[in-house]
């Protein structure tokens, strides 16, 4: 019966491809359901930011202004941070000429202060509730960059990057997280940095602020668990910033120089995207990095001996640089 059904063609059908017919509904019946999860998701996180009021610090440039731009068109009240009240009135126009979408947009508010200022930052959280009532969603960006020699850094200068990087968030954080919680809903956002993870020589002063920061941050999730309020630490490698060109050196002056890695980094537009998808989704922690940092990351915890040699190796050959 087998060899006249075989001569006529047939064979008879095996439990393999009963198997592989089975797998193609269940492959595509789970397409379906991630689908509409990520949809379910996307409107989830769309609702979350839609009318939230968002401060933003360091608005007038690099991240900062694209986060602006970017909680701007999901339909956020925002409250714009910086020094310079040009670039912020530069940057209110910008927002209003851009091209309006089905969501609707707010007018942003602007305040200016200096972040390294303490007092100051106490009295800029008392203008931010006066002139929105609430604060839904904080978003400390603002920081500078540095580039220098341990041996040859002024302790001021480690001072002023503490201030900048470090007590500026701090300080802003706790000023407004009392109404936030009185409120019963709030997002801290900090946007620290690979450095938060790991240290690379000749940013000693940069990498300590962040590893301090990262710490704060992650103390704060902790202690704010029982409450509504939510922590996210974005962690960036390099983006394509005017950062490093605005970091000072080991005397304090500006190093003045676009470093090859931030030219190639990832663009600040890709990135303010990822911060409010990680906003909207409430994520605890976000690394954005290429292959090497993020595995550098790892190594520092895996195997702590080959990544000291890879960062003593890496010294030599800047310094090598630096002499040349």
């Amino acid at each position: 019966m087998f060899l006249a059904e075989r001569k006529r063609g047939f064979s008879p059908l095996k439990m393999t491809d009963l198997t592989s017919w089975a797998i193609i509904p269940l492959l595509l019946g789970s397409v379906g359901v991630y689908s509409l999860y990520r949809l379910l998701q996307r409107l989830r996180s769309s609702a979350y930011v839609q009318g939230a009021v968002v401060v933003i610090t360091g608005a007038t440039s690099g991240l900062g202004k694209e986060c602006a731009k970017v909680f701007y068109s999901a339909g956020s009240q925002l409250v714009l941070c910086g020094r310079n009240e040009e670039r912020l009135d530069d940057l209110v126009r910008e927002l209003g000429r851009m091209r309006k979408g089905s969501i609707q947009t707010h007018k942003p508010h602007k305040v200016i202060f200096d972040l390294s200022d303490v007092e100051a930052v106490d009295s800029a959280s008392h203008e931010i509730l006066n002139n929105v009532g609430k604060v839904d969603i904080l978003i400390n960006n603002a920081g500078i960059s540095y580039r220098g020699n341990i041996l040859k850094t002024k302790v001021s200068v480690d001072r002023m990057i503490m201030d900048i990087n470090y007590f500026g968030p701090v300080a802003l954080t706790k000023a407004l997280l009392p109404s936030m919680i009185k409120n019963g809903r709030g997002h801290i956002v900090v946007i620290s940095s690979v450095q938060g993870k790991i240290s690379i020589p000749f940013r000693s002063a940069y990498a300590a602020s962040k590893h301090a920061t990262q710490a704060f941050f992650d103390c704060l999730r902790a202690e704010m668990a029982a409450t509504e309020i939510e922590v996210t630490v974005v962690n960036p490698g390099y983006i394509k910033t005017n950062l490093s060109m605005n970091a000072v050196t080991d005397d304090g002056s500006i190093y003045g120089v676009m470093d090859q890695n931030t030219a190639e980094g990832r663009s600040a537009e890709d990135v303010a995207q990822i911060v409010l998808r990680a906003v909207g989704e409430r994520k605890k922690e976000v690394l954005v990095a290429g292959l090497v940092p993020t595995l550098a990351v790892y190594l520092r915890t895996i195997s702590p001996k080959l990544f000291f040699a890879i960062m003593a190796a890496r010294a030599k050959k800047e310094r090598k640089l630096k002499n040349a």
